[in-house]
């Protein structure tokens, strides 16, 4: 849109809101990306305060022909929270549980709440909600139903449609409709919409299931097999999970909620070779445990250059296995978990492992017992993505046939021909995540930089879907479709079924306003115009003052430092640890470390304008960074916000100068001794509110803080 446009926006919206409004380039900016590998700026952003700020901007929308696009934590993996819309964020303001009820197991919440809140929130009452998505604590609920999202337990409590029982929505047309179950056209909730959606389930029931995958890990497309007859009832709110905000606005999510696990025992299997343990996953799953996971030999090797899982890793890693799987039981009997924990090691040895046998055959189980080393194991685990992330070659782990899901009989056979699309396409691939339903998390290394990788990456997506068709498998297991899978839904369902698809988007939303492009009528994940480095992506060598050494690029590595960042924002977590402070008070993604490289890396390469990195806007980022450092420690990727605040610093002085009360600072030495030799002169601001007003104009000190005091008696 042009920059008339934001003026309407600012003019006829704006005032219209109780929240906030945003249309500048850099506030745009921080929300033009995910976790996937595109980028598209939004035309501005909405916090919402409230459901009438959310009836306004989808009132505005539709009657400006503008896109919109709901977000949440903004962590997507293929591009689904990315658009040339205008964005709502819904999590800054509506994340409040509106109803509880640990009766009956049941909760009602706004979407913008973070899945670790809701859970802190529960935890008294013995509750939990067990869709364990690995981004728990930056996850929102909102997010969660939009992606259909799963989690390392599900095998045992299923998926997010499993677990989400009724939807109170806004349609695009402005109006309010119920989803839940659903008894007929006697039923209170009927209505012509819902008329119409089960006769599309009616007429394509056969279809549905002929072209529907046979597994667990289905979550590609839209969920129109909660349409067909023969549920009861049907549940409407399914259709609306899995959808990624293009069919209505969920403002109201009710949940079912679990017993919390007040026992667990966790098994570490060490493997000699990773088709062993793709091999072992289907005979492990028959001790009927409630997780297997895996972590590769390239994530133990890189947790273990990250200071804040070197010593867990090497805690529970014996020798050099290059595969492990986390099994883990939880039943309510503590001598049950010990039971089956003792059957796992037996297990392990019939399947011909123990860490005494000759290398092809080294193996076994590490048991963690106590609590907190189990919680640690499972916090490298749930870093995967950022700890493969960590690399830091140009080459990259790449998302787009990541969570691929096959019967676990075909995992080791899928995965071992995988590896050789991979090899004959001169890369090779890294593996994390749920073998218990044969859904892992691979990422072949490229560098979408470059044009050979971008036409491999096409190569091996088309290789690999023809591949899981074959298995009769889903080629969309849990991040959802995005703009990396969309386009292959007609591949994988048929051409009736994508139709089928297209009439679901056109009952809900007949003019498109609602995250166009995402699983009907999408573009090509190849796109290149679309990627977060798009073709003609340069930064100008820059002038620096600190040492970037280890990283490539301009700058002397400034600039690769700064592009580590790969926006799975584990600095939105809200609790544990410390990173991001400023975040966490604001709850403003300006003040958080993703948010400030995001700035920092739109402004190096020239996408905010002439001069951005010392401009105004660039401090205002930068201004709340407290230079903690626990983003150095904290961030999987190592991205180091204190000491890129030193070069914003730095060509800010070299562009502006030093401000008044910079220098001010800094030439404390050579006034001290007067200010101290006339204290009742100096210390004068601190006791009257006029002259706290008037310094904190000049100085930028604020008025309501105490400055320390002058005495003369002990200033030598």
């Amino acid at each position: 849109m042009s920059t008339d446009f934001s003026e309407i926006l600012k003019k006829q919206l704006s005032p219209k809101l109780s929240g906030e409004l945003y249309t500048d380039r850099f506030s745009c900016g921080r929300y033009a990306t995910d976790a996937s590998i595109y980028q598209m700026m939004p035309y501005g952003v909405v916090t919402p305060v409230n459901l009438e700020d959310i009836k306004q901007t989808i009132s505005f929308s539709r009657e400006q022909g503008m896109p919109l696009l709901p977000r949440g934590g903004g962590t997507s993996q293929c591009g689904q929270t990315v658009n040339r819309a205008l964005v709502l964020d819904n999590s800054k303001y509506l994340n409040r549980v509106l109803e509880l009820d640990p009766e009956n197991l049941r909760c009602v919440v706004e979407p913008g709440i973070v899945l670790d809140e809701l859970n802190g929130i529960l935890k008294p009452h013995g509750l939990w909600f067990p869709v364990d998505v690995s981004t728990s604590s930056r996850a929102t609920i909102g997010g969660m139903a939009a992606n259909n999202s799963c989690g390392s337990r599900s095998m045992r409590y299923g998926l997010m449609r499993d677990n989400v029982t009724a939807i109170d929505a806004l349609l695009a047309d402005g109006s309010e409709q119920h989803f839940g179950p659903y008894q007929g056209v006697n039923d209170g909730a009927s209505s012509p919409l819902l008329e119409k959606l089960l006769a599309l389930g009616q007429r394509e029931k056969s279809e549905i299931s002929e072209r529907f995958p046979n597994v667990m890990r289905r979550v590609g497309g839209y969920n129109i097999d909660a349409l067909t007859p023969g549920q009861t009832p049907n549940n409407l709110s399914h259709l609306l999970v899995g959808s990624e905000g293009t069919l209505a606005y969920s403002h109201a999510i009710e949940l079912k909620l679990s017993p919390l696990p007040d026992h667990k025992l966790l098994g570490v299997c060490h493997f000699p070779s990773f088709h062993d343990a793709m091999d072992s996953a289907q005979h492990l799953v028959t001790l009927d445990p409630v997780a297997v996971e895996l972590i590769d030999r390239t994530m133990i090797e890189l947790s273990r250059d990250i200071p804040l899982f070197r010593e867990t890793v090497d805690r529970f890693v014996q020798g050099n296995p290059e595969a492990i799987l986390l099994v883990e039981f939880a039943e309510s009997d503590p001598a049950e978990n010990r039971r089956r924990l003792a059957s796992l090691t037996d297990m392990m040895g019939e399947l011909g492992f123990d860490f005494s046998h000759p290398p092809d055959r080294c193996g076994g189980v590490v048991e963690a017992i106590d609590p907190a080393f189990q919680s640690a194991i499972f916090e490298v685990r749930k870093s995967g993505l950022n700890i493969m992330m960590s690399m830091r070659d140009d080459r990259k782990p790449i998302s787009f046939v990541e969570d691929c899901a096959v019967q676990l009989e075909d995992l080791a056979e899928y995965t071992a021909r995988l590896t050789e699309i991979f090899h004959k396409h001169n890369t090779r691939g890294t593996w994390y995540a749920h073998a218990s339903v044969g859904c892992l998390h691979v990422r072949p290394i490229l560098n979408l930089r470059l044009d050979e990788d971008v036409k491999a990456m096409r190569a091996i997506a088309e290789e690999c879907f023809e591949m899981v068709l074959e298995y009769k498998g889903s080629h969309s297991g849990e991040h959802g479709d995005g703009i990396c899978r969309s386009e292959f839904h007609e591949k994988m369902f048929g051409r009736r079924m994508v139709d089928n698809f297209r009439e679901v988007k056109r009952l809900f939303d007949p003019h498109g306003i609602l995250n166009p492009g995402k699983i009907v009528d999408p573009p090509k994940m190849d796109d290149a115009s679309l990627f977060r480095f798009p073709p003609g992506y340069s930064v100008p060598e820059i002038s620096t003052v600190l040492d970037w050494k280890g990283w490539s690029g301009a700058g002397g590595g400034f600039q690769g430092a700064v592009e580590m960042c790969n926006n799975n924002g584990a600095c939105r977590k809200l609790g544990g640890g410390s990173m991001c402070p400023s975040f966490r008070v604001t709850r403003d993604e300006k003040h958080l470390t993703r948010g400030r490289a995001n700035s920092l890396r739109l402004a190096i390469s020239g996408q905010l304008g002439d001069n951005a990195l010392a401009s105004d806007d660039m401090a205002e980022a930068m201004q709340l960074c407290v230079g903690c450092k626990a983003c150095k420690r904290e961030c999987p990727t190592g991205v180091d916000m204190a000491r890129m605040k030193l070069e914003v610093s730095a060509a800010r002085y070299r562009s502006c100068g030093a401000t008044f009360s910079e220098t001010l600072v800094a030439n404390l030495p050579r006034y001290a001794g007067i200010a101290a030799s006339l204290p009742w002169l100096f210390n004068l601001r601190n006791h009257s509110r006029i002259l706290r007003t008037l310094t904190e104009s000049l100085t930028g000190m604020s008025r309501h803080r105490q400055l320390p005091a002058w005495r003369k008696d002990i200033y030598k």
